[in-house]
């Protein structure tokens, strides 16, 4: 497998974790302890603590950009990059994506929320570089 393709599986794999780990422990958990019924948690309403609702948005971030990369690295999969600049580009989203959820749950302060945002313009700027070699690729 190359390097951009399971950088791809672990951007999915860490979108799966953030429901695995928290999103669903704490909507099965609140369902099994009669604190909720299971249709008790629509979209459009927050509920639960700040972390759950930041850890919802942290997953939401991730599915959001998830198919952006996954169209990155398919096509350029496809055109034959899956070395240099394009591999490094994908390790970067995908530690970045990490470090942004992280910081997502952690805390809504002021500080976090800028670190947080810096690690989101480091993906989309490795994106716009990923569509740039893909273009010079022809």
């Amino acid at each position: 497998m190359t390097t951009p393709l399971l950088c791809l599986t672990g951007f999915a794999v860490w979108t799966v974790a953030l429901v695995l780990v928290g999103v669903g422990p704490y909507r099965v958990g609140s369902v099994l302890l009669g604190k909720a019924r299971p249709g008790s948690f629509p979209a459009a309403v927050p509920h639960g603590p700040d972390w759950y609702q930041r850890l919802m948005r942290a997953h939401a971030n991730c599915v959001e950009n998830l198919p952006v990369f996954a169209s990155l690295v398919l096509v350029g999969h496809l055109v034959d990059l899956r070395t240099g600049a394009f591999a490094v580009c994908t390790q970067v989203v995908l530690g970045a994506r990490v470090c942004q959820s992280v910081a997502h749950v952690s805390s809504g302060r002021g500080l976090v929320i800028n670190v947080r945002f810096a690690f989101f313009v480091t993906q989309v700027t490795c994106f716009v570089v990923m569509a740039g070699l893909i273009a010079l690729r022809r």
